[in-house]
């Protein structure tokens, strides 16, 4: 359904919106375009960073609305800009300010969230609104998992918007969200819309039975094609993490080989569906709560676990002390949310809390940031929801680190722990299963927790520079020393992240009255004498620059630079001019 073309057509001249909103509402109905300035804020404004102006917001109810929607927005002369949950760290899926050459429009893909299971549920065909969770708890009672259970997933991260974005996971076995196989739409260079599928389904050939027939489930097994030369996983991951002697990172978002098609398009492409692999769920496990006062000794854990266990483990998360006591209190009410609720709960009350921020913006006169602070003084009347020992743990040693294990890996790890961690310098405990659920649940509370930060204390806080990085396999020295100079303007530095993955998420707070962005292109350059790859598995969205690698993925993707213009600080203007 494609053809090669190696010319941009010249751009669409942008015809009148009515004429536009019209089309539209023809194609989804009216109630599902926004135009309000009030009613778009939740799209037009990323979870942590990024925001700007939208012509319309447009939701279609199936894949043959959102495939219509597509084109009348790029007959329209309109740039697109693909969203799910928008839950994104880098802004990568919305606007970033004002200066785009052509008026803005959201489609939002959250409507659309059939999954069907395939091959035995051994793999899925997710839709593009589909989230982590729901595919958790559809593949729960098969004992299987996706490639992610925790983490995004507590925010109502999409299925495909990981694929997308070639986001991580902590689960070291399974590595980040990649596939080769996918159902997507392009502009080709002469600016025609056209529809690949690449999903390994025979559906036909004409692009709105293939829609309606994906998302109808309506195939039969003998039409899903096997096909050797596709994968619908990174199944090379674990061979990669196990090797720490070598000089390259892990993953990253910008590794060539993990760049194919949907996998790493950044909304470059419009994407219907996209095929993945389960996994079988682990067994029995135990997590494992290990404290030290000097970092080397996790980087030894690290390496001997890496290199001579049999069984890999599960995941493997790394927290700062500093990092513990600023999710502890502003993490809380994630935590007890999530714990009471359940992830499937959370993305509606971050849409709840995004009308009332609305509300109050258009009231004028009430505080700033009102949601944040009456959340935050709420979740201090609740009492203390972490267990003692992690504590006092806290109190004791500097650096955290929780291990899960499954199976035969979980004696494993306890033998080796119990001879190892033999000095006051470092100790472990084997957590209670309600232990380890808490400590994990910390552990991704955190990720959320400098946005509360920066809310509460909007007066004292400029902005956060948030750092996602992948570190060089064999580099030992991952815990960062800043010089005076950089360490100065900063409030608070969090660390936290994917430790045996030599993923790191370090987020700084910067002091009011200095520059957040200044500061974060001195610290690329600390990080480029480092040789660590950024970002690591957040994407580059308006933050980053891409790599040479990624702008020739978005160009090859979007010749007409119609879809989300400027993702990596690549060109704003059509054709990429």
């Amino acid at each position: 359904m494609t053809a090669p073309h190696s010319t941009a057509a010249p751009a669409r001249p942008p015809v009148p919106f009515d004429q536009l909103r019209d089309r539209l509402r023809a194609v989804v109905g009216a109630a599902h375009v926004l135009t309000d300035p009030r009613a778009t804020r939740r799209y037009s404004r990323g979870y942590r960073f990024g925001q700007g102006r939208v012509e319309a917001v447009v939701r279609p109810g199936s894949l043959v609305e959102q495939w219509r929607a597509f084109q009348a927005c790029v007959e329209a002369g309109r740039i697109v800009i693909m969203q799910a949950a928008n839950t994104g760290l880098t802004g990568g899926s919305t606007p970033d300010g004002n200066d785009y050459d052509r008026p803005v429009v959201v489609i939002s893909t959250l409507r659309m969230t059939a999954v069907h299971l395939i091959e035995g549920g051994r793999q899925v065909i997710c839709l593009p609104g589909a989230s982590l969770d729901q595919l958790e708890r559809m593949l729960k009672p098969l004992g299987r998992e996706p490639h992610s259970v925790i983490g995004s997933s507590c925010i109502g991260a999409s299925v495909v918007g990981g694929v997308c974005n070639n986001s991580g996971g902590s689960l070291i076995q399974r590595g980040p969200a990649y596939t080769q196989m996918a159902l997507y739409a392009r502009v080709g260079a002469d600016g025609r819309v056209e529809l690949v599928n690449h999903l390994g389904v025979a559906l036909g050939d004409d692009p709105e039975t293939v829609l309606a027939r994906v998302e109808a489930g309506d195939f039969q097994p003998g039409e899903i094609l096997a096909d050797d030369r596709r994968q619908a996983s990174d199944g090379d991951y674990a061979r990669r993490v196990r090797d720490v002697d070598a000089d390259s990172p892990a993953r990253f978002n910008a590794d060539p080989d993990r760049l194919f098609e949907a996998s790493g398009s950044a909304g470059k492409a419009v994407v219907f569906a996209v095929r993945l692999d389960t996994f079988a769920a682990a067994g029995e496990t135990g997590v494992f709560y290990i404290g030290a006062s000097d970092p080397a000794v996790l980087t030894r854990i690290r390496r001997d676990i890496l290199s001579d266990f049999e069984h890999l483990p599960v995941a493997g998360e790394y927290m700062h002390r500093d990092c513990y006591d600023i999710a502890r209190k502003y993490g809380k009410d994630t935590f007890l949310a999530i714990r009471t609720l359940g992830t499937g709960r959370i993305g509606q009350l971050f849409g709840m809390k995004s009308r009332f921020d609305a509300f109050v913006e258009d009231l004028g006169f009430l505080p700033k940031y009102l949601g944040d602070r009456l959340l935050q003084f709420a979740s201090g009347l609740f009492p203390e929801h972490l267990p003692a020992r992690m504590n006092q743990y806290r109190d004791r040693f500097e650096h955290h680190l929780m291990l899960k294990m499954s199976g035969e890996g979980v004696e494993e790890a306890r033998a080796y722990l119990a001879r190892t961690l033999t000095d006051d310098a470092a100790a472990f405990f084997e957590c209670t299963p309600d232990e380890g659920a808490r400590a994990f649940l910390h552990r991704f509370a955190a990720a959320g927790a400098a946005v509360r930060y920066r809310a509460v204390h909007h007066r004292q806080v400029s902005d956060i520079v948030a750092l996602d990085i992948a570190l060089r396999r064999n580099d030992r020295d991952w815990m960062e020393v800043l010089p005076e100079d950089v360490r100065r303007p900063i409030l608070k530095s969090l660390y936290y992240g994917h430790f045996f993955c030599h993923v790191f998420h370090q987020d700084y707070i910067v002091a009011k009255g200095h520059d957040p962005v200044a500061l974060e292109h001195r610290m690329w350059d600390l990080l480029d004498q480092r040789r660590a790859a950024y970002p690591a598995e957040h994407n580059v969205g308006h933050l980053y620059k891409a790599s040479p690698a990624q702008a020739a993925h978005f160009k090859r993707l979007d010749p007409c630079n119609c879809l989300n213009p400027g993702i990596g600080m690549t060109s704003r203007r059509a054709e990429w001019v």
